[in-house]
């Protein structure tokens, strides 16, 4: 979990230098995932955000995480179809993720090497990569005892 409140003054520092609007509901959206240990899913989210806003609806939801992925703020984590926030939104490079399969917890890292060895690779074979997504499943530390044996 990251600190929310830290993560939420930093977004406002962003969003005001990039002149980009950080509404109520997209700072909602930010604190509610980042609050929230682990990932969240849109409609756990939206949920969440109906018993505050009736008139809540998932176009609000979507929208918000859109705002907040293109300003680096929270990632999506494909293979599990849900959010988190990211603990350092400054970094504009590529991430990696370690998402333990067990408590759900997630771990952002900045492996700026194997981005530029993946992206030096695609440009020789041609490729343009538009959007890049490592997520490396398995358990975590706290985890490790309770794994089982494969």
């Amino acid at each position: 979990m990251t600190d929310s409140h830290a993560l939420l003054h930093q977004a406002e520092r962003q969003c005001q230098q990039r002149g980009v609007r950080f509404t109520p509901i997209r700072r909602r959206v930010l604190e509610m995932i980042a609050d929230t240990p682990g990932s969240l899913k849109a409609y756990d989210l939206l949920d969440r955000l109906a018993a505050e806003h009736a008139s809540a609806r998932p176009p609000t939801v979507y929208r918000a995480l859109e705002f907040l992925i293109d300003q680096g703020l929270v990632h999506r984590i494909e293979s599990l179809n849900a959010y988190v926030a990211c603990p350092c939104p400054e970094h504009a490079h590529g991430f990696q993720l370690l998402i333990c399969r067990l408590c759900g917890r997630v771990e952002e890292l900045h492996l700026d090497e194997v981005n530029a060895q993946l992206f030096r690779r695609a440009r020789e074979l041609g490729f343009c990569v538009e959007r890049q997504t490592i997520e490396l499943l398995g358990h975590c530390e706290a985890c490790h005892g309770a794994a089982p044996a494969f």
